[in-house]
């Protein structure tokens, strides 16, 4: 074999091995989205390597460039202060903010009215004295929710939110769906299943939507398509938990019924490619870590 010739193999070789090596991520038209909640924090003299890792989360956003950004709240701690997130988040997940709709957590109404938080993402956070709002993205319809249901009355039947949900779904009849927020429906991690959450999973189970993702728990869980009710249904609803961002992690507690994945010891991102009538998803972990999980589900 010449050098040439020699030479050229090499070389595509290294470029071959210079390629990210996600399974999923490929060159598509279709929008993809990154989600991770429980995200930044500040970074303490006695603490090791093993949280406030939003840099290397945020690494990814930038390696894999989605087209929209999910932080599934808690997204600045301990108390979503304004000035915390502008020291913390910002020059980390916050280089990713014009393209952000985020969801607030229990942590950001540490601060009164979670000001901090709606003050930080302005327009983009919703009105500030309800936290919802929904939005087109390709193909698909995304709801965004508040799941701290004590500070915007209730999300139960007949709230007014879940009366804003129902209404918002009627209106939009994209063929797939994805609504997210805080505080999981189910989980195996310590804070558990939380039925305040059963009215939002009737209405989106109802009008058909494919995904919910929550964070909340410091794990990373995959549920399977499954019922309001956790039964497990093949025209039923995947629920993602991921709260892999980089504060900390948690431990898992008891294990629910319909929980395919879990993972309580790697940062990452979950990334959705949104097709037309069917999604893909890839948790990407953070440098130097391996666990990842990925698959495909048609819309229904």
């Amino acid at each position: 074999m010449g050098f040439l010739k020699l030479g050229l193999i090499t070389a595509i070789v290294i470029v071959l091995l210079s390629v990210p090596t996600t399974k999923l991520l490929s060159k598509t038209a279709n929008p993809v989205i990154a989600a991770a909640g429980d995200i930044a924090c500040a970074p303490q003299k006695t603490a090791s390597q093993k949280i406030c890792q939003m840099q290397a989360t945020a690494d990814l956003l930038g390696k894999v460039k989605p087209v929209a950004v999910l932080p599934l709240g808690d997204n600045q701690y301990e108390k979503g202060s304004l000035e915390d997130y502008q020291k913390y988040y910002a020059p980390t997940w916050g280089k990713f903010k014009s393209i952000t709709h985020p969801v607030v957590g229990n942590h950001e109404y540490y601060t009164p009215k979670a000001k901090g938080y709606f003050q930080y993402f302005g327009k983009s956070a919703g009105d500030p004295t309800q936290g919802y709002y929904s939005f087109d993205l390709g193909a698909w319809h995304l709801i965004a929710l508040n799941g701290n249901c004590e500070q915007i009355g209730g999300c139960g039947v007949g709230s007014p939110q879940e009366r804003w949900l129902k209404a918002d779904l009627a209106k939009h009849k994209n063929k797939c769906s994805l609504a997210y927020w805080h505080q999981p429906r189910f989980s195996s991690g310590v804070h558990g299943n939380n039925e305040s959450y059963t009215a939002f999973w009737q209405d989106l189970y109802k009008a058909g939507v494919e995904i919910v993702l929550n964070g909340h728990d410091h794990t990373y869980e995959r549920f399977a398509l499954q019922s309001p009710e956790g039964v497990a249904n093949n025209k039923g609803v995947r629920q993602f938990v991921v709260g892999s961002g980089g504060r900390n992690h948690y431990a898992f507690k008891t294990i629910r019924a319909n929980s395919q994945v879990r993972n309580n010891d790697t940062y990452g991102v979950l990334f959705l490619t949104l097709a037309p009538t069917s999604y893909q998803w890839e948790f990407m972990p953070v440098a130097g870590q391996t666990f990842t999980d990925s698959g495909t589900n048609s819309c229904f």
